[in-house]
């Protein structure tokens, strides 16, 4: 007999039918004449039992020397049971054990977070890590679909760069052949010059900073989706951001439900999101903060105190604007008002998880960019060809960055972000 091979996600198309479930043992536990397995295969757990009113049924000895993560391929019948995870179980007529895993490190008892981040790669299999990253995924997924949707262009740009884009003190250098390069902070530039030649482009793709920052809210190595739309304004881009924050909620949310709840993730909050989002200037956020008792002065960036007592403030996501143009990159838009605050946009996520968007207007005349790259000693010769793209057909453009990690934390409330990726690289972690 052929058996078909079906994943634990699909096994409710199957009821009635004969299949095959290849994974590995979660748990398992006897009860009498019954031994009942809960089988894992990645998409989701599965229970499987072996009944036989006799006492040395061939499949007992297999089961008996099953141990934890444990690789094996059940065979048997589909049935619904409401009793079961899922609804549904396996009745074992087969069973083969593809490998025993011996002294699995990662017991059901506690262990440290250094223990754990030491075998990152075992620790992915426990449900609570298991249910983050598929709500990753389905964050990712989503972040697709809503630019894809959008008629945007996915454009991919380079992770090697000769220059900075953000600033110098917090780049990866390495050799180039010969000459240096750098490891990217962000495609904003070349999505700029992508974006004058496809109108609205967006960039995905891994991102690099050399903070010496140990918080849990950075990581050296994070991965961000970057829009960029020609002839937009700030408030163009800030109504693209509060529609891209909306769509991955709803699509979390209608999706992950049971992801959520493995991680006792109270959704009241995310539901009751609405737009518009509450927007405030800089200069007002100050204020606020200074009421709550923060000792901020203005041409103070916000650090993790100041964003989570504007949490406090808002109960949705908040829009911070203009802020001073000191604090912010070269290629920050002034305000036409004000040359002193620039045309930019922070979005702070709800109950106390601070920046999830950082975005805003480009500088599109000539003259401007020109005097910024001066003042920011950076160098002429690496930026030629950003310098081009306000010589041939220049336009007012905007953009953003959203943060997979931080949105993802946000998601689940997930208290430190080494938990939103497979493999965190932190300030003092590199392995595995």
């Amino acid at each position: 007999m052929r058996w078909k091979w079906v994943y634990i996600e699909d096994v409710s198309r199957h009821a009635g039918e004969d299949v095959e479930v290849r994974g590995w043992l979660f748990n398992k536990r006897s009860s009498g004449k019954i031994r009942f397995l809960l089988i894992r295969d990645g998409t989701g757990v599965l229970q499987a039992t072996i009944f036989s009113p006799e006492k040395c049924h061939p499949l007992f000895a297999q089961f008996d020397a099953l141990t934890q993560e444990s690789s094996l391929i059940v065979r048997g019948r589909v049935r619904q049971d409401k009793r079961a995870p899922g609804g549904y179980e396996l009745e074992i007529a087969d069973m083969e054990t593809v490998q025993i895993a011996r002294d699995y490190p990662i017991s059901p008892k506690e262990h440290s977070t250094a223990f754990l981040m030491e075998h990152r790669h075992l620790w992915l299999r426990s449900r609570k890590q298991h249910a983050v990253l598929q709500v990753r995924a389905e964050l990712i997924r989503a972040i697709r679909d809503f630019f894809d949707g959008r008629g945007f262009r996915l454009m991919d740009t380079p992770i090697l760069t000769p220059s900075a884009c953000e600033g110098t003190t917090t780049l990866f250098e390495t050799q180039y052949f010969d000459q240096k390069a750098f490891l990217s902070q962000s495609g904003q530039l070349y999505n700029e010059a992508t974006a004058m030649a496809f109108g609205k482009v967006y960039c995905f793709g891994p991102t690099f900073r050399a903070e010496k920052s140990k918080t849990r809210r950075h990581l050296i190595e994070f991965w961000m989706v970057e829009p960029e739309v020609a002839f937009a304004s700030l408030e163009d881009i800030i109504e693209l951001a509060e529609d891209l924050v909306l769509f991955i909620l709803g699509r979390v949310l209608s999706r992950r439900r049971q992801e959520l709840d493995i991680l006792e993730r109270d959704t009241k909050p995310l539901e009751r999101i609405k737009k518009p989002f509450p927007r405030i200037t800089y200069d007002e956020a100050v204020q606020l903060l200074k009421q709550k008792g923060s000792a901020i002065t203005w041409g103070n960036d916000f650090g993790a105190p100041e964003e989570t007592m504007m949490s406090e403030i808002f109960d949705l996501p908040v829009c911070v604007t203009h802020f001073p143009a000191a604090i912010k990159a070269f290629y920050m838009q002034p305000a036409p008002e004000r040359p002193d605050v620039v045309l930019g946009v922070d979005m702070l996520a709800s109950e106390g998880f601070g920046e999830i968007i950082g975005g805003g207007q480009r500088i599109h005349d000539l003259g401007l960019l020109e005097k910024r790259l001066k003042e920011h000693n950076l160098p002429r010769q690496a930026y030629e060809w950003y310098i081009d793209l306000r010589q041939y057909g220049s336009v007012p453009h905007a953009g953003f960055g959203l943060g997979v990690e931080r949105t993802l934390a946000w998601l689940c409330r997930i208290k430190h972000i080494r938990e939103t990726i497979p493999f965190p690289r932190l300030l003092y972690r590199i392995y595995p």
